[in-house]
């Protein structure tokens, strides 16, 4: 019998007894639980399978042996030992510190009658009634306790802009956070999960035992689907699907381990066999875009961004770096990893098709009026398959012209523009492209065959013209792509004051 997609079921019993399919995570829980400490931090962006992360590890420490046959762990946990778990979601949208106090408060008595306590009343801050329910639990079952945090950040993030309320929410979430430090000798095993790290300092203020595992590559594979599980668990709904074109939609992301997939957007994609932006759909970033707006923040730096390890894990809201937030949310992924002596550099870009075309589309509204932005699109798709290079510099004369004043930001919001609108098309657009010469600006592959090297530039004089494609043939970039059928150069100039095309040329090289 066909085993079912697990679309939207985040509780491992459900979905192990309702015969869906489970992609077999248990031999990195075995790991984490048996190699290591027991305090442990995991940062994934949304729907990346953490909910079920922890929801395998709950029903694990409660032995619950029937729900694990068949699975790596099975034969090598010790079922006899079993231990009483605390589990506190912050799922829930919270707009202000009330809501949040509220929200811990019936997490708590889920927590106290699961494991038949009675929760007290009164004055006593939700902290406290945390650190009553482990203590009891302790004293009545003689056990350690197992405590599963999930989304322990989403409470900031839901009131992010809204400085004065963040703070707030912060301020307590860090005293209900603060109680675990003390607790040591009543806990066996902690895990807290979330979307961005924030630091210890202002979150979890004494608690220097939580070890962070987002990036470290023993645990890569812990969340989301590999290309092997893929093609292994889901074998049955993958006739007739172009794997490669799944791969160049939705795998890509990256945490030091394999490339994967996310769970969300396969689950539905192999539902429907259509392909949409499933996971970027489910949350427009509009504090992310509004923030690269009020920033004027060069987008083109995103794609091959240069990054130190501890940027991308600092995030708080006094000090929020556009590239951690990317990356820590998941439109950014890490490409490449660099060892240096002072420790690793990563090269940031966008882990697939679905998230660079979703996210351009949101970033062209920027510099461009919507009615031309959806119109110019589809054109070019047809333009650059066609091969049609003089109806390519029509349809950037009519980009350029409609740059709307009230968002232009300079010379490179043309050239924003221009990338941004290419990402649209879902063609593999690569942006700062190496050679052994220098970089290309782009390089647009089309159907695997046909290659354009495009190189931009804004001029202010006349005699600057040619600039641009004599760039490209002086450091021969198009020789890196001299293996597919057809490579075209194409230069394209702008003037900074006329702020139109003042130059155009293109030739095919191969």
């Amino acid at each position: 019998m066909k085993k079912l997609l697990p679309i939207g079921i985040s509780d491992f019993k459900k979905l192990r007894e309702g015969g869906y399919v489970y992609v077999d995570k248990t031999e990195y829980i075995y790991r984490l639980i048996k190699e290591g400490g027991g305090y442990y931090f995991l940062s994934r962006p949304r729907r990346f399978g953490k909910s079920l992360l922890l929801s395998t590890i709950r029903y694990l420490f409660e032995g619950q042996r029937e729900l694990f046959k068949g699975l790596y762990i099975e034969d090598k946990w010790n079922w006899e030992e079993t231990y009483p778990v605390i589990r506190i979601s912050f799922a829930k949208d919270i707009k202000r510190k009330e809501d949040l106090k509220g929200r811990i408060r019936e997490e708590l008595e889920k927590n106290y009658e699961r494991n038949g306590e009675e929760m007290e009343e009164g004055k006593r801050d939700e902290g406290s009634l945390l650190e009553r329910l482990v203590i009891k639990i302790n004293k009545k079952k003689r056990k350690q306790v197992v405590i599963l945090i999930d989304e322990y950040d989403k409470p900031i993030l839901d009131v992010i802009e809204d400085k004065k309320e963040a703070e707030e929410v912060r301020k307590e979430l860090k005293g209900f956070y603060s109680v675990l430090k003390d607790l040591d000798e009543y806990i066996r095993f902690v895990i807290i999960t979330g979307v961005s790290k924030f630091s210890k300092v202002s979150l979890f203020s004494g608690l220097n035992q939580l070890k962070d595992i987002s990036l470290d590559e023993r645990y890569g594979n812990i969340c989301g689907y590999t290309q092997e599980e893929l093609e292994n668990y889901f074998k049955e709904y993958l006739e007739g699907v172009n794997l490669e074109e799944v791969r160049e939609w939705y795998n890509g992301y990256s945490f030091l381990g394999e490339r994967l997939y996310n769970p969300f957007d396969i689950l539905l994609y192999l539902d429907s066999k259509n392909f949409d932006s499933y996971w970027y759909k489910t949350g427009t970033p509009s504090f992310l875009i509004k923030l690269i707006k009020e920033r004027e923040y060069d987008i083109l730096e995103l794609e091959n961004k240069i990054v130190k390890k501890n940027v991308l894990e600092k995030f708080d809201i006094e000090e929020i770096r556009i590239e951690a937030l990317m990356y820590q949310t998941g439109y950014l992924t890490i490409k490449e990893v660099y060892n240096k002596e002072y420790g690793q550099e990563y090269r940031l870009g966008f882990p697939n098709k679905e998230v660079r075309i979703s996210f351009n589309e949101d970033i062209l509204p920027l510099v461009l009026k919507d009615e031309i932005r959806e119109n110019i699109s589809g054109k070019i798709i047809e333009i650059l398959k066609g091969e049609k290079l003089e109806e390519l510099r029509e349809q950037v004369e009519v980009l350029i012209s409609n740059i709307s004043y009230v968002h232009y930001r300079g010379e490179s919001s043309y050239v924003i523009a221009i990338f941004s609108l290419l990402y649209t098309t879902g063609l593999n657009v690569i942006t700062e492209d190496n050679t052994n010469k220098g970089r290309i600006d782009l390089a647009v592959i089309v159907d695997r065959s046909i290659v354009y090297i495009i190189e931009v530039k804004v001029i202010e004089r006349e005699e600057e013209k040619g600039k641009a494609i004599k760039q490209i043939q002086e450091r021969e970039y198009y020789k890196k792509y001299l293996n597919y059928e057809k490579v075209y150069i194409v230069g394209i100039e702008i003037n900074k004051n006329k702020k139109q095309i003042v130059y155009f040329e293109y030739k095919q090289v191969k």
